[in-house]
Formats: structure tokens, sequence, C-alpha cells
């Protein structure tokens, strides 16, 4: 596997091979959310443009000779939702069938819009494509380069739209029961777009053992994490949790994830680790309140437990929606949370009737080992059509 540099541990620690590709994903994270908040600083669109370009082009041409190297002699590649011209180029030079991997709906469609604007109007759809666009145009000098290096004729169509025009296949890697009106209108369309649910390989952590502990020690606590997102400053937050679960009398177990917990208040009622196992974890809790990442929404949905998400940037408000549109909880932007606003919102989210209602979607839901023997078979598939033309 090519991964970013600070993935090498997570993949060797599932027993594979893994090469160092592309840039840092945890210092890409900050630069987006740094990007996110200054953009509306920039007055210059070439400046803006010239912003982009540094996110999402950077080690562009070592990330090309690293999986031409690598990709020799291979069956197919895989590529997630970034850096795909990268891939493609590469599956094309070698002349063999690349796959995409989404974790949330990625091309236009009538059923959601952008992340920011979840409601499919078409004005949005519309603005979804000119970011495609944008995109493409963003990469074109770098993707030229590339082709140019690796012997390729220069291309006339983005690598997306050259994808797209080949059939690869685009595993949806969500569930189709929190996008139920896509699976109709893609039906029949190339590529094929099959949905697989979220892939996860449900690794416990150290802490389980003291976190099932606690839980055992009392009434089932509330769960609150934010994924590998910062939340500064993190002590506020900390403080806001407290306070709101001792106004109605629950207890908090807060994930902490990246975020620095030293400074932490001595309450009886919070316990705060740096990691926990989602599957073990979040079917024993009352509610479950995160940012809304893909992985977690899904944990979330699969164990029947109310969610209260909180989101702060990307896809995450698409989720968001998706959990207030199926009834399993409810939304908000991080930002506008308060204390009074996170006792409303657990408030609401804490009844026999959300509860009911998260136990029949979590029966809807497609098991971590469905979906990853699934993915397995359709990958395994397209590299068998490929190699016979």
């Amino acid at each position: 596997m090519a991964v970013p540099p600070n993935m090498i541990g997570f993949v060797e620690s599932a027993g594979l091979s893994a090469v160092a590709y592309g840039p840092d994903t945890d210092q890409q994270i900050v630069a987006v959310a740094d990007f996110i908040h200054n953009a509306f600083k920039i007055q210059n669109p070439v400046n803006l443009a010239r912003a982009l370009k540094e996110l999402y082009v950077e080690g562009w041409a070592e990330m090309s000779r690293t999986l031409t190297a690598l990709a020799d002699g291979a069956d197919l590649l895989m590529t997630g939702q970034t850096y795909h011209g990268v891939v493609a180029n590469v599956a094309e030079y070698h002349d063999v069938p690349v796959a995409g991997l989404h974790h949330f709906p990625m091309q236009p469609n009538g059923q959601i819009g952008l992340p920011f604007f979840p409601a499919p109007t078409p004005v949005i759809r519309a603005t979804l494509k000119a970011a495609w666009k944008l995109y493409a145009q963003i990469t074109k000098a770098e993707e030229r380069a590339q082709r140019r290096e690796l012997g390729l004729p220069r291309a006339t169509a983005s690598a997306r739209e050259r994808m797209i025009e080949r059939g690869s296949l685009e595993i949806q890697a969500y569930d189709l029961a929190c996008f139920p009106g896509l699976a109709e209108e893609w039906k029949g369309q190339r590529p094929s777009r099959p949905f697989v649910g979220a892939l996860t390989l449900e690794l416990g952590a150290d802490t389980d053992d003291g976190v099932a502990s606690w839980i055992a020690a009392g009434n089932p606590p509330i769960y609150f994490g934010f994924g590998s997102t910062p939340v500064v400053p993190f002590a506020d937050t900390l403080a806001m949790i407290g306070a709101a679960c001792a106004q109605l009398g629950e207890r908090a177990l807060i994930c902490s994830g990246p975020n620095d917990f030293a400074p932490i208040p001595d309450l009886e009622h919070v316990r705060i680790v740096s990691a926990v196992n989602h599957a073990a974890i979040f079917p024993v809790c009352r509610a479950v309140v995160h940012h809304g990442g893909a992985g977690t929404t899904a944990a979330a949905l699969r164990a029947g437990t109310p969610t209260l998400l909180l989101w702060l940037w990307l896809d995450q408000p698409v989720w968001g929606a998706g959990v207030t549109e199926l009834k399993v909880g409810s939304a908000r932007q991080f930002s506008a949370t308060t204390e009074q606003s996170l006792v409303v919102d657990l408030r609401s989210i804490l009844t026999p009737q959300c509860a009911a209602r998260a136990g029949e979607v979590a029966a809807q839901m497609t098991t971590p080992a469905e979906s990853v023997a699934s993915a397995a078979d359709l990958l395994e598939e397209a590299a068998r059509l490929g190699s016979s033309g």
C-alpha cells in the first residue's frame, strides 16, 4: 500500500507492507482548516487559486514516480478521493484497471449537494460540477508533466472524466440506507457505483478494558469525540461537555483524539481517554456525540445509538443532514454550540422514540464483515475483467 507517511504504522499494524506516498494527512488537515478559515480573507482570485494549488498538488511528481515503480506487475490500482489523477495516469501507463473508493457521494447527483449545502438544488449541483472543473484546472499542469514523463499522450479530458469514460469501478463505502435515492438514480449508469457500507477493521484500543469497567460501574454514558480534527481550545470544550452533562445528570466519556487534555478538570462524571473501539463502546452508550466523520457516523448508526452530530467542515454537514433525515438524532455546527444548546440537543435525542428509531436503522445497515467481503469481491472482479481484456 502506498499511503501518507503518518499512516505507515497503521497499515503495518494490519499486517501489510507500506510505502510513504504523498503529504502527511495530519498536517494537511491543519492546512485545509487554515485555508477554509482564511479563504474569505483572500481578495485576489489568483492568490486563492495559488493557495488551493499548494494544498492539492504537493508532491504530485514524487507520488507518480513512487507509484509507477510500486505498480509494476499489479493487477489493479485503487485510489481514494484525492490525487486520483496521479493514480489514473499510472494505471494507464501500466495498462491495468483503476478503481475508486468514495466514503460519501462525490459525483453530482439529485440526492445531496455540496457538503456545506446538503440540499440538492440545481444551483448546488452546478456548483459541484464547477468545483470538479476547478480541481482539474488546478492540477492540469502537474498532470500534463506527469503524462509527459510517463510517455503518455496529452489528455483531452480530466482524470475524473477519463475514469468515467473507461467505466472504472467506483465503490461507495457507505450504506445505501443513508442515501436511499442514489441507487435508483445511478441504476444502469456507467461506471458501476455499488454500495458496500463503511469499511472498518474494528480494531481495539489499549483503553478498552478500562473504559468498559468504568461504563459498567455506573449508568451508560454519553460518548463525545471529534475524530482526527483538532478542537481549539479543547479545554473549553471539555468544560462545556462536563457542565452540560452535569445539568442532565449524565456521565460523559470523552475521546480526545489529537487534542491535548493535560489540564483536565477532576470531575467524577467525566472520563477522558485518547482512543476507543467504536464498535465495542458505542452500543453500550446512551448517545454518541461526534464531529460527523463518515466512519464515526457509520459506527453510531450500526450501534443503534442516538446521535448528535456537531459538524466542523468538509463532508460532515452531509452526514448531519442524513442523521436528521433518518430521525436517529440531530445536528448542529460545532462553532454554534454552547452549553445550553448542547443541553437542549441532548435532551432531544435522549428519548425512547429516538432510541427505538436508531435500533430500526441499525437493523438496515450492512455489517462490517459484509462490507469488507463485498469490496474485496468487487476489486477482484475488476482486476479479473481487466486482465482478460
